[in-house]
Parts: C-alpha cells; sequence; structure tokens
C-alpha cells in the first residue's frame, strides 16, 4: 500500500524559507522513478492549486506564482520529493501537499490534479509578514 508523508512545513516570517520533502513508503523503485511527481497547495478558502512539477527525466514545471522562488526535485533512490522554498510571502500560506502518479512520464507529466492516485495528507505553511 503506498503512501505519501509529507514533512517539513512550519512557520515562517516574509522573505524566509522552508524546505518540504514528502517521503513514499512502499513505492517500488521501478514504479517510482517513473512516476509524475507534484506538490499542490491549497489556501483557506481557496482551491486547490499546482505549485510544481517534476517529470521522470527530471524536467520541472511551475506555477507562475513562484516566480524563481521555489526549487522542486527529487531522489529516486530514497524514494523522495523535495520542495526548496525561498523568500516566502504571506501569501504562500497554505497547506502542502504532494501527489503521484506512476506511469505518467515525459511531457504527459501535467500538474493536472485529477490524474493523480496517490496523495500525502499535507503539511501546513504559515508565512507571517
Amino acid at each position: 500500500q503506498v503512501r505519501l508523508v509529507e514533512s517539513g512545513g512550519g512557520s515562517v516570517q516574509a522573505g524566509g524559507s522552508l524546505r518540504l520533502t514528502c517521503e513514499a513508503f512502499g513505492y517500488a523503485y521501478s514504479s517510482f522513478n517513473r512516476s509524475c511527481l507534484t506538490w499542490f497547495r491549497q489556501a483557506p478558502g481557496k482551491e486547490r492549486e499546482e505549485v510544481a512539477t517534476i517529470n521522470n527525466d527530471g524536467a520541472t514545471n511551475y506555477a507562475d506564482f513562484v516566480d524563481d522562488r521555489f526549487t522542486i526535485s527529487r531522489d529516486n533512490a530514497k524514494r523522495s520529493l523535495f520542495l526548496q522554498m525561498n523568500v516566502m510571502k504571506p501569501e504562500d500560506t497554505a497547506m502542502y501537499y504532494c501527489a503521484a502518479q506512476p506511469g505518467l512520464v515525459g511531457s504527459m507529466c501535467l500538474g493536472n490534479q485529477k490524474v493523480f492516485t496517490f496523495w500525502g495528507q499535507g503539511t501546513r505553511v504559515t508565512v507571517s509578514s
């Protein structure tokens, strides 16, 4: 049974940094390294939105609001996904979720949340001004 577990959330002041980690349990290496991986977030009262996506080849895509502040990366050997967030803003306050979809490779790996099978429970991020 696949489980995704996020960690690294917390409270930070504007301009600060956080590094989120998503660990996958029960996920075979052969499947994980061919999975599309995405970070989503949901702010209070708003819909969940894509933050960043990384495909099996390491190609990345970011939402416009990231504006070169965040970096998504993966470590297949450790079945892990990361999100380094710098120069954070109060509007980055949200619950952050990781999601994984096996077999969605290359250019098919997009941040469409409807296609993702596996989701974490989320980690809360609060940015104060």
